[in-house]
């Protein structure tokens, strides 16, 4: 189980503070990390050429100014990611020396202007480099710092001929964060706490609750839909059949943390106003550690009786995200992700 520091739960930088720097660059972790967060989140893409680069999604240009780069127009393609078309530059395209030549971009100019003011500054990282910098942080604040990595649309990249599941562990092997116990991929227990891995399908966990036993994994959901790979395997499950007391009793064989969205624990009804749910409880009594995403301060993000201004106020400004936050904590969430650390330890302090 993940357990809350203190009193208060585990504060999870979301791509970094990446409400103030533009999400997964160094600055947007350091930060996060001086700010008090206990680990950072980490969404892990493949190149062409088999190394794993930490961006949002598979395509590029929402985070990055590959679309500036004339020498990489040719690649600009039209692929379908978990069944959805889309059109750009996609990360499995390009080798690991083409994407160093990108520099990182805001991915919401429009409601974060003083993120977007630091465009250009930062190159795109690649995982080793984050495990790198999570031995620095550490010691730079006295503390362990956790990297939480995703596996982003790991179907598509395993047909692409670039599972993310070795990739992963052989980059987590090289850091000592997996031991190995003499067999192929056999792992030994995670350094504890270093390493939370994350995933909205179901499968990938599954392989890893098998090869590496000792890391915590973390089942991702969501209020509407079903896990990729359950579709194509012809599995009718969807993500609120896997949030029954059921369904989280069976997830709790290959998953150590339920990481629902923010509404799954904080249903809102028409006008946008919030309640409570029975999830929490219900995960708890399966025996899994409660950890949703993402609670961010724009209104746009918030419950309608936050917002500053009330339900039509200006969706960039900032809501009472405290509130909220103190909230999810009476709700009994074991953690949580946030684009603002900051906040989310004045709101625990």
């Amino acid at each position: 189980m993940i357990r809350s520091v203190g009193r208060r739960p585990v504060v999870v930088g979301h791509r970094g503070a990446s409400v103030r720097r533009p999400e997964h660059t160094r600055a947007a972790y350091e930060l996060a990390v001086a700010e008090g967060a206990d680990g950072v989140d980490v969404d892990l893409v493949a190149t062409a050429d088999g190394e794993l680069l930490v961006r949002h999604e598979a395509e590029l240009s929402d985070t990055t100014d590959v679309a500036d780069r004339p020498e990489l127009a040719h690649l600009r393609t039209t692929r379908v990611v978990d069944g959805v078309s889309l059109t750009g530059w996609f990360s499995q395209d390009l080798t690991l020396a083409q994407v160093r030549t990108l520099r990182a971009r805001e991915r919401l100019p429009q409601l974060r202007p003083a993120s977007a003011a630091h465009d250009g500054e930062q190159p795109v990282m690649t995982f080793a480099e984050v495990l790198a910098l999570r031995e620095e942080l550490s010691a730079r604040a006295g503390r362990p710092v956790a990297v939480w990595p995703e596996l982003k649309h790991p179907g598509h990249f395993a047909a692409a001929g670039l599972a993310l599941e070795p990739l992963l562990l052989a980059a987590l092997e090289a850091f000592g964060l997996v031991g190995l116990d003499g067999g192929p991929r056999r792992g030994g227990a995670a350094a504890a706490g270093a390493v939370v891995v994350q995933c909205f399908e179901v499968a990938p966990l599954q392989r890893l609750r098998a090869d590496a036993p000792g890391l915590r994994l973390a089942q991702l959901t969501q209020p509407t839909g079903a896990p990729p790979d359950l579709r194509l395997a012809g599995d009718h499950r969807d993500y609120a059949d896997l949030c029954t007391p059921a369904g989280l009793r069976e997830l709790r064989g290959w998953a150590d943390v339920l990481a629902p969205h923010l509404v799954q624990v904080e249903p809102r009804d028409a006008r946008g106003v919030s309640a409570r749910s029975r999830l929490v409880d219900d995960a708890h009594a399966a025996g899994l550690a409660v950890v949703p995403y993402t609670v961010r301060p724009e209104n746009t993000f918030l419950p309608a009786e936050l917002r500053s201004g009330g339900p039509r106020g200006d969706l960039a400004a900032r809501g009472d995200v405290e509130a909220l936050l103190r909230q999810l904590r009476e709700d009994g969430v074991d953690g949580l992700f946030t684009d603002d650390p900051a906040a989310a330890l004045a709101a625990f302090a």
